[in-house]
């Protein structure tokens, strides 16, 4: 009697069977205690620093500045040429060129200047789909530094979360911890008063020991998702950051079907606007290797005066002319040229097709990923709830002396086990839904 006296009475003063330390909340989002240096960041925050520091953005950006001047450079082909020309000649006088030309001109010293335009009358299409094939390419650029825009923002959004979780994994880390070393205080307490075993003690000090590992690799995952967020942002180091968790809201149930998903990431994703434009670029580039064929006729006209000249020269001289270049025989050069473009068209397409595909398997997989990280949150609470109760029962059955230390080590561990599944399922299912959205198209 006196025996059951002392231990009720032990119980009560180490609490040994007090409820477990709370850790569903880490899984909520942990509210750690910030420590010194460390910069507050909001999602919004790290998607607008990477949009001013990635490199990435930068290349897509200055990629479609210099489009664009390709497309100046193609149309400046159909505006007209002048250039100023001023001349100086000194020569025997009436000394004519005597060899390497059919024509025989006459040489006489003079100093002149004047004008010269050249402007291209037509070319039948040529030009004009050459400044189209530019244009369609301009816009592919622009779809592409879009799309890299929105890989970087999807890259940010995941390593965001990513250290989110690991922030909550090691919340969940250290409260196991401090829970089995207050077990381990109390059951060396009660080993000490020959109440407990040296195996109860040796359990939960191998419990402790667990936990501690578990820490230790939480620790470790934090830090290198911090340095993994602090380099999509433009760091080059390390930052201490500390992370505002998302306003959480109830998790919306996935769209039933993935057909109007993958519908909607064709009309709106930029990797296959800019294919498209790709295409039609080649299309166009085509047309214009198969006009080389076609003639050309340009318009000169030249004015100036020569203030310095020979008797024979008059001051004043100008003149128009048009010139028609019909091309005959060159080698089969401009064949060679439009086989390739319509091949290059041709391996446009293909690349179209293949992206389209690629992309219907990526939003039917993330549309999955979805569906599956949808039904994992209501398992994975069921899970919690349970390891919860067992761990109660576990506690009280321990304390009546109806079941051993393994017993009850075994339920915080599955309590550990459900608390790091519950904060997984939250932010996978967070990410699952980002992922899905990126591969819709959707932009944020």
């Amino acid at each position: 009697m006196k025996a059951v006296m002392r231990l009720t009475m032990l119980i009560a003063l180490l609490g040994i069977c007090a409820p477990a330390q709370e850790m569903t909340g880490a899984a909520a989002g942990p509210q750690r205690r910030a420590s010194a240096g460390e910069k507050p960041l909001t999602i919004q925050e790290a998607e607008a620093i990477a949009f001013r520091n990635n490199p990435q953005i930068t290349v897509g950006k200055l990629r479609a500045l210099e489009s664009r001047e390709f497309v100046r450079e193609a149309r400046s082909a159909l505006m007209p040429e002048a250039h100023l020309s001023v001349t100086g000649v000194d020569s025997n006088p009436g000394s004519r060129i005597a060899a390497g030309y059919l024509n025989n001109p006459v040489l006489f010293p003079r100093a002149a200047a004047g004008a010269t335009v050249n402007q291209m009358i037509t070319d039948f299409g040529r030009t004009t789909n050459l400044l189209s094939s530019t244009e369609f390419q301009a816009k592919a650029e622009d779809q592409n530094a879009l799309a890299t825009q929105q890989d970087i923002i999807l890259a940010v959004d995941e390593a965001f979360y990513n250290s989110l979780e690991t922030q909550a994994l090691l919340k969940v880390a250290e409260d196991t911890v401090k829970t089995r070393e207050t077990l381990v205080d109390q059951v060396q307490a009660l080993t000490d008063a020959k109440l407990r075993s040296e195996l109860d003690l040796s359990f939960t000090k191998v419990d402790l020991a667990r936990a501690k590992l578990l820490l230790l690799g939480a620790n470790n995952n934090y830090e290198a998702s911090l340095s993994t967020l602090s380099a999509i942002l433009g760091y080059p180091e390390r930052q201490n950051f500390r992370l505002a968790e998302p306003d959480q809201t109830v998790p919306a149930q996935p769209q039933a079907d993935a057909a109007p998903l993958i519908q909607e990431a064709m009309q709106k994703r930029p990797e296959v606007q800019a294919l498209r434009d790709e295409v039609a670029a080649a299309e166009k580039f085509g047309r214009a290797e198969h006009d080389l064929w076609w003639p050309t006729v340009n318009a000169t006209g030249v004015v100036g005066q020569a203030p310095v000249r020979d008797d024979h020269i008059p001051a004043w001289y100008g003149g128009v002319g048009v010139n028609i270049n019909i091309p005959v025989f060159n080698g089969f050069l401009f064949n060679a040229r439009a086989k390739r473009a319509d091949l290059e068209t041709e391996v446009k397409r293909k690349k179209l097709q293949d992206a389209e595909d690629n992309i219907a398997r990526d939003v039917r997989n993330s549309w999955l990923d979805t569906q599956k990280a949808y039904a994992r949150l209501a398992m994975t609470q069921q899970l919690l709830d349970q390891a919860n109760l067992a761990l109660e029962l576990a506690q009280a059955r321990y304390k009546l002396g109806l079941s051993s230390i393994v017993e009850y080590s075994q339920a915080e561990l599955q309590k550990t086990d459900a608390d790091l599944e519950d904060a997984d399922a939250k932010y996978q299912y967070r990410l699952s839904q980002i992922v899905l959205a990126y591969q819709r198209g959707e932009r944020r």
